[in-house]
């Protein structure tokens, strides 16, 4: 944990019970068990955890996760991203007690251990207090600025920032196999769009080179698409279409799409943002 970082001692009349304890990638599975392989996907590098307490009221507890980027941060965050923003940090949702959000390359939660008058206006003050603590702001992944804008359809809160097929899974099943050859040097961006009702899955990934990108495309074809061939598309049993395509070191795919044209539009759309790239 960045030595300039000061979390926050109190707020209100919630006091900082004067514990902190500290985890790092072999101790985090002591504190959540079950979970910590969402964080050690995305570079996890060590958490603290601060717990503030008022008389009468339910504990909070703090936890601040130190990932390797702001990149990895933003992924954390947006893994689980479905609750209103909270207009804390760089990124931000609060709803049912929680409160979850990145700055920097710090992933922070907060919650209290029950209910009570003055929890939420705490949370959110505890929140603000450690958001204020992180003194440096971090970028979002390139790879998001390529994805189409809600002209397209875009499902708002839909973006998924992945770095395993695993968790890709966990999202939107493609298989139990490695398919798409993804890696920690690879990077892949899930989202939905939806028009007239029907939903599709838009995945862009981002391989080290155009060869390594090439072989991912033969492999996923060869045992996701047979059918299909030569051709990129393939008009599946469910009568929607999935496609898959290359462009320089990226591979587009769609999947679900309910027409042809739809799935189209948003390649198009994605290429265009590649080949100039602007965002």
């Amino acid at each position: 944990m960045g030595p300039k970082i000061a979390l926050p001692v109190g707020v209100g009349e919630w006091k900082w019970d004067g514990k902190e304890s500290t985890y790092n990638s072999r101790t985090v599975f002591d504190y959540i068990d079950g979970a910590a392989e969402l964080y050690l996907a995305y570079g996890f590098q060590g958490l603290k955890v601060r717990r503030f307490e008022k008389p009468g009221s339910p504990p909070i507890n703090l936890e601040v996760y130190e990932m390797v980027s702001p990149e990895d941060a933003y992924g954390v965050f947006s893994f689980e991203y479905q609750d209103d923003p909270a207009g804390i940090g760089q990124g931000s949702e609060f709803g049912g007690g929680l409160l979850r959000f990145w700055k920097g390359k710090y992933f922070v939660s907060v919650y209290a251990e029950g209910e009570g008058e003055g929890v939420e206006a705490a949370i959110l003050g505890i929140g603000r207090a450690a958001a204020r603590a992180i003194p440096v702001m971090g970028s979002e992944p390139k790879l998001i600025g390529l994805l189409p804008g809600k002209e397209f359809g875009l499902v708002d809160k839909s973006i998924r920032y992945l770095k395993s097929h695993v968790l890709l899974n966990q999202r939107f099943f493609i298989s139990h196999q490695n398919l798409l050859n993804l890696s920690p040097k690879t990077e892949a961006v899930l989202a939905v769009y939806s028009r007239s009702g029907q939903r599709s899955q838009l995945l862009l990934i981002r391989y080290s080179n155009a060869a390594e990108a090439g072989s991912a495309l033969k492999t996923f074809k060869k045992a996701y698409m047979p059918e299909a061939g030569d051709r990129d598309r393939l008009r599946t049993e469910d009568k929607k279409w999935a496609f898959a395509r290359q462009e320089k070191e990226y591979l587009l795919l769609v999947f679900s799409a309910p027409a042809e044209s739809d799935a189209e539009s948003l390649l198009k759309a994605s290429e265009r943002k590649i080949l100039t790239g602007h965002r």
